[in-house]
């Protein structure tokens, strides 16, 4: 049985999904898609806690689902801009996870993950999955991709 290990950028998601379609992700049927038939070793999705009730209850179902929640808090900064990425914390566990797994799916189009997969790739021999929204991924992270599965129709609500 593949060993799969399944890292979820929430927030670049939420906004690729919603700026394309006007539409939310079904992790659902992604789970349906992706974890069916394989041993999940590490099941991760990565979100901003704002402390929002809506919010709270969509943790609950990713954690019903079968995904570990990792939060970070929200951070408003003085100019009115914003900080909450996860950029840094998805790359330590999916290197920490490259040498226990056959295959990395990496749910995000944020280019910076580029040269994380390619080292996941390289150094560990592991395939690597890019799941996002075609049209909003970055090329680099599409080219350093095993595969891409594009966000589109069941993988939306």
């Amino acid at each position: 049985m593949e060993r799969l290990a399944i890292f979820v950028d929430v927030q670049n998601v939420y906004y690729t999904c919603r700026q394309a379609f006007g539409r939310h992700f079904d992790y659902n049927a992604f789970w349906a898609r992706f974890a069916a038939g394989h041993e999940i070793v590490v099941a991760n999705a990565y979100a901003v806690e704002r402390g929002d009730p809506r919010q709270q209850r969509f943790q609950t179902i990713l954690r019903a689902i079968g995904f570990n929640v990792k939060l970070k808090p929200f951070i408003q900064r003085r100019d009115g801009s914003a900080k909450g990425d996860w950029d840094v914390g998805i790359t330590l566990d999916a290197m920490e996870a490259g040498p226990l797994v056959d295959h990395v799916v990496l749910v995000s189009g944020d280019g910076d993950f580029d040269l994380l997969v390619s080292r996941l790739r390289d150094r560990y021999g592991v395939r690597v999955t890019v799941v996002g929204v075609s049209s909003l991924s970055a090329d680099s992270l599409v080219r350093e991709a095993s595969d891409f599965v594009p966000i589109e129709g069941a993988l939306l609500l």
